[in-house]
């Protein structure tokens, strides 16, 4: 194999390379955000949870006991 043709290889290797690394970061930034949006959506779920928990336990001191 000649030097020049074991550079045009390199080189080919390389924009494959390129174009895989970019391909990966594009897929990667997508799921950062998917991420971050369930990050979101579960701290408001649990804060509404607490709320309702909160709701019920209020309501449930309340109540008469069963046997009433």
């Amino acid at each position: 194999m000649t030097l020049e043709a074991r550079v045009t290889d390199l080189e080919s290797r390389l924009a494959f390379q390129d174009d895989t690394i970019q391909a990966l970061n594009d897929v990667l930034v997508e799921q950062q955000r998917v991420v971050e949006r369930l990050q979101l959506q579960m701290a408001a779920l649990l804060k509404r949870h607490e709320e309702m928990v909160g709701q019920f336990a209020s309501l449930e001191e309340d109540a008469p006991p069963p046997h009433y």
